[in-house]
């Protein structure tokens, strides 16, 4: 063979990869970022090479992601089955078409008195219980690869907590009897070994149960059973913990999000209000009664790529059956995005900019939604 032979260039065969057969893995790797986090569930069935890359490696997809500061919002949604204990959990990617991706379940089975908490593309499931029994648990899901992990234990078990993400902290307070000494204890997220560290609170505002949780201005915002509290983390031990304002108190409803410094809360009238720290004062988002249900089932909100999401349980038009005439199961979940504009003295304004529904096929009937939060993959 001569030199000029062995010197030749390669056949296109040669330089060829397996995820996109015309060109170079490294290069096919850069256009996969490029899709929606949505498209991976479909693009994975395509052939091995792409289901490895996307469910079994998918360390260079994420960093090439990540090179191209590439995300999309996306909403976690846990839902209730009427007879079983144990959620279902899903990622919606809020644009029309795109079709719920289920997650698997976590390794210990608990139920939906789970809190639940965001920090990156980490969700933290909280608490629970298992057969009525609280969980000490904290299951950590990498919504990147939708795999499940076990992290610290609590020091107390807990059920209907309240959960946030604070700067570099995972806290925690309630779920439990209020004479705990861990009834509040917070996780330093930077360090890969911490354990639960106890947080100082006043025996006067312990609640067992809480039924709602914000973060809001680098405060948590809690409800109770009995009115609700504020653990600000940046003041004085004898200072950090407060009751909310009565103005709070009445308006908040359990659900809610926080979005541009104002907490939405989704009111019994079927409403969506504002609260403004600033004014301490709700306000009804006004310009939403001509286009949206009223007294919307199951309703929830959240934060999705810095709008109001309003999300709750639809009814499908038509009925849906299968081969034998039976009505399938099936639950739907519709949503509205919210753009909210302050006007004048406080008055909030605002604009359906668009809707959209999502069906979950082989879901009983009375199946529910239990948590709704944001995230960006």
């Amino acid at each position: 063979m001569s030199a000029a032979t062995a010197s030749s260039p390669q056949p296109p065969e040669a330089i060829r990869g397996t995820l996109i057969p015309v060109l170079p893995d490294d290069l096919a790797v850069q256009c996969i970022a490029l899709l929606p986090r949505a498209a991976h569930p479909t693009l994975a069935l395509v052939s091995r090479a792409l289901h490895a890359l996307l469910c079994l490696h998918p360390e260079p997809l994420l960093a090439a992601r990540r090179r191209l500061r590439r995300s999309d919002p996306h909403i976690f949604v846990s839902v209730r089955l009427p007879y079983s204990a144990s959620p279902r959990f899903f990622l919606l990617l809020p644009h029309p078409g795109w079709p719920p991706l289920p997650l698997p379940s976590p390794p210990i089975p608990v139920s939906s008195s789970s809190a639940v908490a965001v920090n990156g593309h980490r969700l933290y499931l909280v608490g629970g219980s298992v057969a009525g029994i609280p969980a000490s648990s904290v299951q950590i899901l990498d919504t990147r690869t939708r795999s499940w992990s076990i992290g610290p234990r609590l020091s107390s078990p807990r059920e209907f907590a309240a959960a946030a993400v604070l700067p570099g902290l995972l806290f925690v307070a309630g779920g439990c009897v209020p004479s705990s000494p861990f009834w509040a204890e917070a996780l330093d997220l930077a360090s890969p070994h911490a354990r639960w560290s106890p947080v100082p609170s006043p025996d006067h505002l312990r609640e067992k149960w809480m039924h709602g949780c914000v973060s809001l201005a680098g405060k948590v915002l809690a409800v109770a059973d009995r009115g609700g509290l504020v653990y600000d983390p940046a003041a004085p031990p004898g200072e950090a913990w407060a009751p909310v304002s009565p103005v709070l108190d009445m308006g908040w409803k359990g659900r809610a999000a926080v979005v541009g410094g104002i907490l939405y809360s989704y009111d019994y009238m079927g409403q969506v209000k504002g609260y403004d720290p600033d004014t301490d004062s709700w306000n009804t988002v006004e310009g939403l009664e001509k286009e949206l249900p009223r007294f919307l089932c199951g309703a929830t909100l959240a934060n999705v790529g810095g709008l109001l999401y309003l999300i709750w349980e639809g009814k499908l038009k038509g009925k849906a059956s299968n081969e034998k005439g039976k009505v399938k199961d099936m639950l739907v979940i519709e949503w509205a995005t919210i753009e909210v504009t302050r006007a004048e003295e406080g008055r909030l304004s605002g604009k359906v900019i668009s809707r959209d529904t999502a069906v979950f096929t082989d879901m009983p009937r009375g199946s529910a939604i239990t948590h709704c939060i944001s995230l960006d993959l």
